[in-house]
């Protein structure tokens, strides 16, 4: 059978032509990148507890893990001894108060006798007021008893202010030994373990939400007027060798400088054009990685 070479060299180029014509589509690309943080122990020593591994879901406010705190209870026991020691050396006014109150009552007792003797003409009038001014008496001493022991008792009372401030110190730090996880997301990566000593501020295990990823793309410097914030745009995944995956996404982010296009875009003469940087919020279905490549198309 005789081929028409011209005929395969005109379908090989307009096959070449719909491959060129379906990548040019695309207005910009680049990679997939998540918000990720390092979380790190506040206060140094020995992890005793970390249940946590690479790939786990966390919740934020979930418990993790917890650093040793034997010292730190062991200090908190002294303070609260301490401070039983100090209330021991406090003062009762109770014994002495109560029989001035008892002295107090059987004056007044007194009293409403008189009163009633001094209506029948059976007492006099200084017999009550002698009364009147014992009771007077009475209530100066029982004003200045609890005076007296109040002073007395301030000096000890004042003992136990730092005592107190002490002991929140202690349950602040105690609080701060355990690994609370701050936000939902998935472990990227774990850096100790349990058993081993950790410092206040050094890394224990990295996490990002993976929730949504952001498709971080590279607009030409024409293309920027054409871009607002809250835009939606279509994002292409690779589906296969030849096909591609559609998904919405949203313009979150336009930089305001301009940079080099970074090495892994593009055709060497785009890579040494400067470029806008943006982002593009794309809600993950679970196919999408940190690092995966995308692409953005604009529309109309």
């Amino acid at each position: 059978m005789k081929i028409n070479i011209g005929f395969i060299l005109l379908i090989t180029a307009l096959a070449i032509q719909s491959c060129y014509t379906e990548r040019e589509k695309s207005d910009a690309y680049g990679n997939f990148e998540a918000t990720e943080l390092i979380i790190s122990s506040e206060m140094p020593g020995k992890i005793i507890r970390l249940d946590i591994e690479e790939g786990m879901q966390l919740k934020s406010g979930q418990d993790v893990g917890l650093v040793d705190t034997i010292l730190i209870r062991k200090q908190k026991n002294v303070i609260n001894a301490t401070i039983k020691s100090v209330d021991s050396k406090i003062q009762s006014q109770t014994p002495e108060i109560e029989v001035l109150h008892e002295q107090k009552s059987y004056l007044l007792s007194e009293k409403k006798r008189i009163k009633n003797l001094l209506e029948g003409n059976a007492a006099t009038q200084k017999q009550l007021d002698d009364l009147e001014s014992q009771i007077a008496v009475l209530d100066k001493k029982i004003s200045a008893t609890k005076i007296k022991y109040n002073e007395l008792n301030k000096g000890v009372l004042s003992q136990k202010s730092p005592l107190f401030e002490q002991l929140k110190q202690l349950e602040e730090q105690i609080n701060k030994s355990k690994l609370i996880n701050p936000v939902d997301g998935q472990i990227l990566s774990v850096y100790k373990r349990t058993g081993e000593v950790t410092g206040a501020g050094m890394p224990v295990y990295k996490i990002a939400d993976m929730s949504t990823l952001n498709l971080k793309a590279y607009i030409t410097g024409a293309q920027l007027p054409h871009i607002k914030l809250n835009q939606k745009v279509e994002v292409l995944i690779d589906e296969d060798e030849k096909t591609n995956r559609k998904l919405e996404g949203e313009v979150i982010w336009i930089s305001s400088k301009a940079e080099f296009t970074p090495k892994t875009i593009q055709t060497k003469e785009e890579r040494v054009s400067q470029v806008y940087a943006i982002k593009v919020k794309v809600k993950n279905d679970g196919s999408l990685k940190i690092g995966m490549p995308g692409e953005v198309r604009f529309g109309k």
